[in-house]
């Protein structure tokens, strides 16, 4: 039964058990007051309506709060339940009593019809309520549980997908781990193969200017050998051409004192001849005046020597001190 189904029960059940309280109150003042004008005193007639009115305002009472903790499912105890029979059976002996005074079985049975309805009405009533109450309990238990579940529901929801994502987050980070290190494993790898490789590259480049600083030895000493060789070679060559010009000087040198012997030897002949008997050739006549220049005699004494001209002597004399060859 739904919500909407439950306030419309509730709209009848109060619709019609108000009618019939009303009902039955304006029934039960009517019928009533009359007899308990009949046995009131005279001069307060006007009272007979105070007692219906009394009983009646005790019914509505109980009624209404009956209803009202029928809505909120308590209970008051015993009491409520004796005031509304004593209440109910109130208003069925007063409704009744006129009829029964006269031996009327039937006006007390029209006069029964309100009361018991009223009484009736007011237990079905109270039923009906907690029928509702409970009904209206259980529903909202039901709400509430289906809430619960649906909390729980979605507790367990959120708790599964906070699980699932901390087991993501898990997973993630352990490959975030992973994926670290194994990004510095390779790192390390590419580090240490990078050593090793300069290690090598170190080595073969040591290796490599050994052998270098070896191979320059090497022609370096060839180098020097080959120097060396040059050197005794050159000097061997220089010893050699000196060698080869001493002995050229020696024999130029000899052969210069040769010549200068035969050229003293010719002077000193033809200084010897003494003064010329007749002019001599020329060529001959130079080779006198060369004598006499060199031996230091004067032009004079050339040209007697030579039989030519002292003017002529004097030009030759003049070449020779000028250094030009006669």
């Amino acid at each position: 039964m739904d919500e909407k189904t439950l306030r419309q029960a509730d709209r009848v059940l109060s619709t019609g058990t108000w009618l019939i309280v009303f009902g039955a109150v304006v029934y039960s003042v009517l019928t009533v007051t009359p007899l308990v004008r009949g046995v009131t005193p005279d001069g307060w007639e006007w009272t007979a309506p105070i007692l219906p009115i009394v009983v009646d305002a005790a019914v509505v009472i109980v009624v209404r709060l009956d209803a009202a903790l029928a809505r909120v499912g308590g209970k008051a105890g015993g009491w409520p339940v004796l005031l509304r029979w004593m209440t109910g059976l109130m208003t069925l002996g007063l409704n009744t009593a006129g009829s029964a005074l006269k031996s009327d079985p039937v006006g007390v049975a029209v006069h029964a019809v309100a009361p018991l309805l009223l009484i009736v009405s007011s237990e079905a009533s109270l039923a009906y309520r907690r029928a509702l109450t409970a009904a209206v309990t259980a529903r909202e238990a039901r709400e509430q549980a289906e809430r619960e579940r649906r909390e729980q529901a979605a507790h367990d929801r959120e708790q599964r997908e906070r699980a699932d994502r901390e087991a993501a987050a898990d997973r993630e980070e352990r490959r975030e781990r992973e994926r670290r290190e194994h990004e510095a494993r390779l790192a390390r790898d590419e580090r240490e193969h990078a050593a090793t490789l300069a290690r090598e590259q170190a080595e073969h480049e040591r290796e490599q200017e050994r052998l270098r600083l070896e191979h320059q030895a090497r022609e370096r000493e060839h180098e020097r050998q080959t120097r060396e060789q040059a050197d005794q070679a050159r000097e061997q060559a220089e010893r050699e051409r000196e060698a080869q010009q001493a002995a050229e000087r020696a024999r130029k040198e000899a052969a210069a004192r040769a010549e200068q012997e035969r050229a003293a030897q010719r002077r000193a002949e033809l200084l010897a001849a003494g003064p010329a008997a007749e002019q001599q050739e020329k060529p001959l006549a130079r080779e006198t005046v060369a004598a006499a220049f060199e031996a230091g005699l004067s032009i004079r004494q050339a040209a007697d020597l030579c039989g030519w001209s002292t003017g002529w002597v004097t030009g030759l004399y003049a070449d020779l001190k000028q250094g030009v060859g006669v």
